[in-house]
């Protein structure tokens, strides 16, 4: 199986994507304000043919472009700078440290520790679904989000393999290119809502000069110009979000398998997290992002990620790991307090403080992870 972990060229390459994402982003926005000023100079100008529509558009377009580019250069500064605080505030993602989760950041630090990687943030979301997603723009940012049911549903081998995928992610620079996608699809979003209530809150005046722009029918074709311009535009943008590759999910499944040298733990979690990964209250952006999205597209022509039967063959394939199958997962115990010792702080139990304190104990939490 490929190295995906130290794939350079697929780092590089994405590297150069993100940049050709930047320049696509200013001009899907330019092209979003030239379909504003033809809705803008259709209603008024009705009466006139389409030429003269279009000659008025493009001179409103041209002292608009300055304003467009500010816009879109400060909407990349607030989301460089807040993007996670927004995911945070859409998931309820809180950071966390190693008394609150000895066992999740123990294996985290344990890959990290591995492979010379400085830690990312660790972050615990209360859900029940079972899923994780990495996000960050640079090394200060990176971090990595699970949820309390993927923490309670998978064993620690399965858990490490997951941070690993996360992992693989963040060394690649899919979290990045995600990021930069996530921005453009904000932005045509922002900007096609906005053309479209500029179109109906000035759709009165447009049917009080109908019987003009039936005659000519300039309105008309301008106003189709810019829907076919608006709808070019959000599929320029489903595009760039499918052209990052649902390879990038084989590879950090790859990446993951090379950080723990154990892919039957990936297939496993794989098969554990299989149609239990929605987040609800996350946007679709958020969900591309995650280990597993089971959201489908169209015929599963957007789907963001390859179906986990073909992540698993690919695993079986190429790493020689064992498929289980589909996995029932066991219900829920009755008694949470001890699954709460064992992923938090032994403070908020009677037991004694101290690796000695305990007869028998499954694990000793400390600054090199577990030892199985």
């Amino acid at each position: 199986m490929e190295h995906a972990y130290g794939l350079y060229t697929h780092i590089r390459g994405n590297q150069v994507r993100s940049a050709f994402l930047l320049i696509g982003l200013f001009f899907l926005v330019y092209v979003l304000v030239f379909a504003g000023a033809l809705v803008a100079e259709a209603f008024p100008h009705g009466d006139e043919d389409v030429q003269f529509i279009l000659w008025r558009a493009e001179r409103d377009f041209w002292p608009s472009v300055p304003w467009a580019t500010a816009g879109t250069v400060l909407w990349i500064f607030i989301a460089y700078k807040f993007h996670q605080s927004m995911i945070d505030a859409l998931t309820g993602g809180e950071l966390v440290s190693r008394t609150d989760y000895p066992k999740v950041w123990d294996a985290l630090e344990n890959l990290c520790i591995s492979r010379g990687i400085p830690m990312p943030k660790l972050k615990v979301m209360d859900s029940d679904a079972l899923n994780a997603f990495a996000t960050g723009m640079n090394q200060s940012q990176y971090s990595i989000t699970v949820t309390t049911g993927l923490i309670k549903a998978l064993n620690q081998d399965e858990l490490e393999a997951v941070l690993g995928h996360e992992l693989t992610h963040i060394r690649n620079g899919d979290v990045r290119l995600m990021v930069i996608a996530m921005v453009i699809a904000g932005v045509v979003s922002f900007f096609g809502e906005m053309i479209f209530r500029m179109f109906t809150n000035t759709g009165v005046s447009f049917r009080g000069g109908s019987s003009s722009s039936e005659r000519k029918g300039g309105a008309g074709a301008a106003i189709l110009i810019a829907i076919i311009l608006i709808v070019i535009a959000w599929l320029l943008s489903v595009v760039v979000r499918m052209a990052l590759s649902r390879s990038r999910e084989f590879l950090a499944d790859a990446g993951s398998v090379e950080l723990t040298k154990n892919p039957d733990a990936m297939i496993s979690a794989l098969r554990k997290i299989e149609g239990r990964g929605e987040l609800r209250g996350a946007t679709s952006a958020v969900m591309e992002m995650c280990v597993d999205n089971p959201r489908e597209g169209f015929s599963n022509l957007f789907d963001t990620h390859p179906s986990v039967d073909q992540r698993v063959a690919a695993l079986v394939k190429y790493a020689g790991g064992h498929d289980p199958g589909p996995l029932a997962l066991p219900p829920p115990k009755e008694t949470p307090e001890g699954e709460a010792d064992e992923n938090t702080s032994p403070a908020s139990g009677d037991t004694k403080a101290g690796p000695w304190s305990e007869p028998a104990p499954t694990e000793t939490p400390g600054p090199w992870g577990d030892k199985n």
